[in-house]
C-alpha cells in the first residue's frame, strides 16, 4: 500500500514537472523542472528495486549533464521572442505526435498490446541478488547488438552535431601539416655573411 502511494505521488510530480519543462517561459526554469523530473524518475527506479539505474540517473544526468545544460542556458543570450515565432505553426503536428505517444503508452501499459495481463508475477529475488550484475550480463550477452547499434547512433549524432555547429572563421590562422612537411631549409632560413666589427681601443 505504501509503495503504491509513493508511486502515484512521485509519478504525479514527475508529470507535473514534465509539463513545467515544456510550458515554462524561462529556459532556466525549464532546466530546473527537468532536474526535478530526473529526481522523481530516480525514485521510481528505486521503487522497482533498480538501485544502480537510479544512482546513475542522479549522478550522470543531474550531477553532470543538467549542470552543463544550466551553465549553457545561463551563458547564452537566448532570444525568447524569436523562439516563439513558429510555435503555433508547429502546434498541430506536435499535438498529433503527442496523441500517438499517449496511445502507444496506453496500449503497452494496459497489457492489451503484448499480452502483459497473462504474464505471471516475477518470483521473489534470491538473497545476494545484484541487479547491477544482471544488467551487465543482459547488456553484453543477450542485448549486445542493440547496445552496439545504440552506441554507433550516438557516435554519429556527436559527429553530426560537431559538423553542424563548427564554423571556421576566415580570420583565424590554422596549420596545414602537408605544407609544413614539404618545407625546405632554403625557404625558411637565410644565412647572411656580415663582416665582424672590431672594438675601438680607447
Amino acid at each position: 500500500m505504501l509503495v503504491e502511494i509513493l508511486f502515484w505521488t512521485f509519478s504525479a510530480v514527475l508529470v507535473g514537472a514534465a509539463f513545467g519543462v515544456i510550458l515554462s517561459r524561462n529556459p532556466v526554469h525549464s532546466v530546473l523542472y527537468l532536474v526535478l523530473c530526473f529526481f522523481n524518475a530516480a525514485v521510481l527506479w528505486l521503487l522497482i528495486q533498480a538501485e544502480f539505474l537510479a544512482i546513475v540517473l542522479v549522478l550522470v544526468y543531474v550531477g553532470a549533464v543538467m549542470v552543463l545544460f544550466l551553465f549553457v542556458v545561463m551563458m547564452l543570450d537566448i532570444n525568447l521572442a524569436r523562439l516563439r515565432e513558429g510555435f503555433w505553426s508547429y502546434l498541430p503536428l506536435g499535438a498529433v505526435v503527442a496523441l500517438l505517444l499517449v496511445a502507444e503508452m496506453v496500449l503497452v501499459l494496459g497489457g492489451r498490446y503484448a499480452g502483459f495481463q497473462d504474464t505471471p508475477s516475477p518470483p521473489p529475488l534470491a538473497q545476494g541478488y545484484s541487479n547491477t550484475k544482471e544488467l551487465g550480463r543482459l547488456i553484453y550477452t543477450e542485448f549486445v547488438y542493440p547496445f552496439e547499434i545504440a552506441a554507433v547512433i550516438l557516435l554519429v549524432a556527436i559527429v553530426a552535431a560537431i559538423a553542424l555547429t563548427l564554423r571556421g572563421r576566415k580570420q583565424s590562422k590554422y596549420m596545414d601539416p602537408s605544407t609544413q612537411v614539404k618545407v625546405r631549409r632554403e625557404d625558411r632560413v637565410r644565412i647572411v655573411s656580415m663582416p665582424a666589427e672590431k672594438k675601438e681601443q680607447a
